[in-house]
């Protein structure tokens, strides 16, 4: 019977943690978390399994493992030694909350990545100007970009731009060299 209990409390520790760390649950806290789960547990041994679970979700939930990653990887926890490891209950705590949750992290996750407003389309066109009467020169090209933006649930803004082709040359290398950070980055990593 205790070790039933100990399972529920465990799992509701690993549901408080995921609550505050993916759902934006402010109210959910560490003290909440062990008066109402681990009262018996003296402050800094709950703190150290708390900050232990926490890790270990965190590490679970940013690779998005798999059946077969988890278990490698909770196979590896717990023949840890020297109280950075888990218990056989623990990780198959761990192993039952993950399967159940999966889905739903990734999901809270990814939306915490995204920025708002996001881009929901794009589309382009290049005009050519005509002369009006008494004009010599219409000009060169224009690009006209619109951009549909919006948030979550709400109606789409529309941005209109117009470029010249300097602008678009300005632009293009503008892009150029954000990629080029970001191979710069990616290849350091």
């Amino acid at each position: 019977m205790a070790e039933v209990d100990a399972a529920k409390s465990l799992m509701g520790l690993l549901n408080g943690i995921t609550q505050k760390l993916y759902y934006d649950r402010s109210d959910v806290t560490e003290e909440l978390l062990r008066r109402e789960l681990f009262a018996h547990l003296p402050h800094e041994e709950f703190r150290a399994l708390h900050e232990r679970m926490r890790g270990l979700l965190k590490s679970i939930a940013t690779a998005d493992m798999d059946h077969a990653q988890l278990e490698a990887f909770l196979t590896a926890q717990t023949r840890r030694q020297a109280g950075g490891g888990v218990t056989a209950e623990q990780a198959a705590a761990l192993s039952r909350f993950w399967k159940s949750q999966r889905v739903r992290v990734r999901e809270s996750l990814l939306a915490q990545s995204r920025w708002e407003p996001g881009l929901r389309g794009l589309s382009w066109r290049v005009d050519l100007r005509t002369a009006a009467r008494g004009e010599a020169d219409p000009g060169g090209p224009v690009a006209l970009v619109e951009l549909e933006l919006g948030r979550a649930g709400q109606d789409s803004q529309f941005v209109c731009l117009e470029f010249d082709e300097s602008k678009v040359n300005q632009l293009l290398k503008k892009m150029s060299d954000i990629q080029e950070s970001i191979d710069g980055i990616a290849h350091r990593s």
